[in-house]
């Protein structure tokens, strides 16, 4: 009987040892958002003695078992896809943001502006020297701002394309790094130690993964995730121990195109998606810049064609260039500004082209109002797309905080934990000591 008891008592003391270092384990890593709490699972230890023709049972204490995490297959789920959305929306936020600055601090607008006021001036006086100088120079301002506008929203396109192209790396690391773990978690014992870590890495990398792709994962009885990238049409990534690689190209307007292979896709989620969308955005914004760009070369220049200088010769065109990008004042003089009509003589103080050029400058479809709706489209995008975003942020941090929850350590619980564990070990001890007691009793019976 005394024999038994030590047994009881020893293996009472095991289980509660390694109950006190998952304990221990789970305090250590209660700041780890990517570590699940474990737990220990126990079983009684029924032990089975034969004397002569008679077997009886006996008892033996407790059984430590394996390992447990704590784990929610759907909680995950929803923390992955609420954080694909959220990072989809971002990252569109964040780059057209950059690209409404881009335009707004080029001061585009109040180029145009400047320009047709100093038109506006020069018809009460169309003669007067430093009012058509005024015209020239705010000519040559409008040109600059455009250029500007052009070269810091090509800026912008470049910063999101480096992006994407540095996060496509990452992205193929991740794959690569998943395809180890699930290779490693083919051969991990169940219920162990490394098999809870390697469970942790996968369900980490997933995360990571799903913020850049919006991701549908399959998980397998061996506990390996097998990855389809979510869009159009969906991509296989990883599969058991091999993974593919993600390439992405830009077109010449800069939009992005993603392919697996030789095969191309459309990402329906996360921050990859939202760059290529707002890579998409930016190029409709540059083609809109380039027609407003052209639309004023083309009014200015035809009215200088249809106009006469003050010097009675025929007007020559004010600017040149295609776009945006290449506008440039090339009227040599101010003194070559067509204010008036063609056939008008030296001197003519008919201002009736000069109005009729500001009549087409300041049309609903003129390069000012266009200008004005596409920053006031753009800034409306913007705002709309900060609004989702932050409403997105609530939902994923709701998501997170229900993860938390299931699969996180909760000091409180694990310092109860201690406590209990601590007095089961001093009750084990104390029964280890009792039954020495009573053996050296017994031994002492004379």
């Amino acid at each position: 009987m005394p024999t038994a008891i030590f047994t009881i008592g020893r293996s009472g003391l095991t289980a509660t040892r390694r109950n006190l270092e998952l304990a221990a384990q789970n305090v250590a890593n209660a700041e780890n958002p990517n570590y699940s709490r474990r737990s220990l699972t126990q079983g009684e230890l029924v032990m089975t003695g034969t004397i002569g023709t008679n077997t009886q049972d006996s008892l033996g204490g407790v059984r430590p078992g394996t390992i447990e995490r704590a784990e929610s297959a759907l909680v995950q789920r929803q923390a992955r896809d609420s954080s694909s959305a959220l990072s989809a929306a971002k990252a569109e936020f964040l780059g057209m943001r950059e690209a409404e600055s881009a335009i707004e601090t080029s001061g585009l607008y109040t180029g145009l502006v400047e320009f047709e006021a100093s038109l506006t001036r020069l018809q009460n006086n169309p003669l007067e020297p430093a009012l058509r100088l005024s015209v020239l120079e705010g000519a040559r301002k409008m040109a600059g701002n455009f250029r500007i506008a052009n070269g810091t929203l090509g800026n912008a396109r470049t910063l999101v394309q480096a992006e994407v192209s540095a996060k496509t790396l990452t992205i193929n690391e991740r794959a690569k790094e998943l395809a180890a773990i699930n290779a490693d978690l083919v051969g991990a014992r169940e219920g162990t130690a490394g098999r809870a870590g390697l469970l942790d890495a996968r369900d980490k990398v997933l995360r990571q993964m799903a913020e850049e792709f919006a991701i549908q994962p399959v998980f397998n009885p061996n506990g390996t995730a097998d990855v389809t990238l979510s869009g159009t049409p969906p991509m296989t990534l990883v599969t058991g121990a091999n993974a593919q690689s993600v390439s992405v190209s830009f077109a010449a307007d800069g939009t992005a195109s993603f392919a697996i292979g030789a095969t191309g896709f459309v990402p329906s989620g996360g921050a990859m998606a939202g760059r290529a969308s707002a890579l998409i955005g930016m190029a409709g914004l540059q083609t809109d810049l380039d027609a407003i760009a052209l639309g004023a070369i083309s009014i200015a220049n035809t009215a200088q064609g249809n106009g006469a200088a003050a010097d009675g010769a025929p007007g020559q065109p004010l600017f040149a260039g295609t776009g945006a990008g290449d506008i440039n004042v090339v009227l040599a003089s101010a003194t070559g500004l067509a204010t008036a009509p063609s056939g008008a003589p030296a001197g003519s103080r008919d201002t009736a082209n000069l109005a009729a050029l500001l009549a087409t400058l300041g049309a609903s479809n003129g390069p000012v109002a266009r200008t004005d709706t596409l920053l006031l489209g753009l800034s409306s995008r913007v705002s709309a797309l900060e609004t989702r975003s932050d409403g997105l942020a609530v939902v994923a941090s709701s998501a997170e905080t229900e993860l938390l929850r299931e699969t996180g350590v909760d000091l409180d619980d694990e310092a109860a934990n201690l406590v209990r564990l601590q007095q089961a070990f001093e009750a084990n001890s104390r029964v280890i000591q009792v039954a020495a007691e009573l053996f050296d009793t017994i031994l002492g019976l004379r």
